[in-house]
């Protein structure tokens, strides 16, 4: 229930025109989120188009992200990946010798769509089991399906003392309090939410931090809001920020990550829209004419409530 919370964010992965990586544009991307505020990096992850990442792309991410902070702040990297649970665990060992603090597994990995709830906790047990005491952390990732961790089940995974982060997806601000409630105990956990639409009331319910794609547009905001979500001074503008990150969430999210691509690109950021399912794919006129509208809607927001927000000078390759 600390009053200080951290975000999160999901890091994305810049591409070169041909597709492959641009580590350039990643080096600045990961001093673009240390210096908006950011507590901690989630590599590999969902934004960062993990599932069309070669086994050897993934690490080489990881990689890179560790040797850009240097030591400056914890990542975590989702590393369960493979066709049984074993391999799996042959995978999440390599991350996590890579120098990662915890190693993020992506619930949907862990059983079939069609598989009930009993197999995942078996499996989610057996993982653990076969990773000896390699920190861990949860991801409800929403592809290729949405697994959700029930409250009781991350409430039994959390006294193990193994999990201390968990990316929750649920939306529903009922559940969130319920696996709270559950995990209280254990201070070395934190639980960090990807809603934004509850985002301040997440917060006030005892929530680590905040782990949202809103954070690959305008991280000094959700830093912003992280910091400043119960102070009774600065109420009118903490709703003013909620309100907006509930109206702009479906211009968000429609053609992301391309999006967010192009949105940092206006920001002055040296890369580029494409994505490694879209190739060498323009940005057509109509998400430009979104993400130019969304900019100019964002400075409006940050002039009318006075926003102090952290002072990004973006790193150009």
């Amino acid at each position: 229930m600390s009053e200080s919370k951290g975000f999160v964010p999901v890091m994305l992965t810049p591409f070169h025109k041909d597709g492959s990586i641009d580590f350039n544009g990643l080096t600045s991307l990961t001093e673009f989120y240390i210096k908006a505020g950011a507590k901690g990096l989630f590599a590999n992850c969902q934004s960062s188009e993990m599932f069309d990442l070669s086994k050897e792309e993934r690490l080489q991410i990881i990689a890179h992200v560790l040797k850009v902070t240097a030591g400056r702040m914890p990542v975590v990297a989702a590393g369960n990946f493979g066709n049984t649970i074993a391999e799996q665990a042959v995978f999440v060992k390599e991350v996590y010798g890579l120098g990662v603090q915890a190693v993020i597994l992506l619930t949907n990995q862990l059983a079939a769509e069609k598989e009930d709830d009993r197999i995942f906790e078996k499996r989610i047990f057996e993982l653990l089991s076969l990773t000896e005491n390699i920190p861990v952390g949860f991801y409800e990732c929403p592809v290729p399906y949405k697994r959700l961790i029930s409250p009781e089940l991350l409430g039994k995974i959390v006294k193990t003392g193994r999990a201390i982060y968990h990316k929750d997806t649920c939306l529903d601000i009922d559940q969130i309090k319920e696996k709270l409630a559950n995990t209280a105990l254990n201070k070395s956990f934190g639980l960090y939410d990807a809603y934004m639409v509850h985002a301040v009331d997440s917060l006030k319910a005892g929530s680590a931090g905040l782990s949202c794609i809103q954070g690959n547009y305008f991280p000094e905001l959700i830093v912003w809001i992280c910091d400043h979500y119960n102070n009774p001074a600065l109420a009118h503008s903490v709703n003013a920020v909620q309100q907006f990150l509930i109206t702009e969430m479906a211009v968000m999210h429609d053609y992301y990550p391309k999006s967010a691509k192009y949105f940092l690109s206006l920001r002055g950021m040296e890369i580029a829209a494409y994505t490694r399912k879209s190739g060498n794919e323009v940005v057509d006129a109509q998400v430009k004419g979104l993400m130019e509208a969304l900019y100019k809607r964002y400075c409006l927001l940050v002039s009318e409530n006075k926003l102090v927000l952290n002072d990004i000078q973006l790193v150009s390759s």
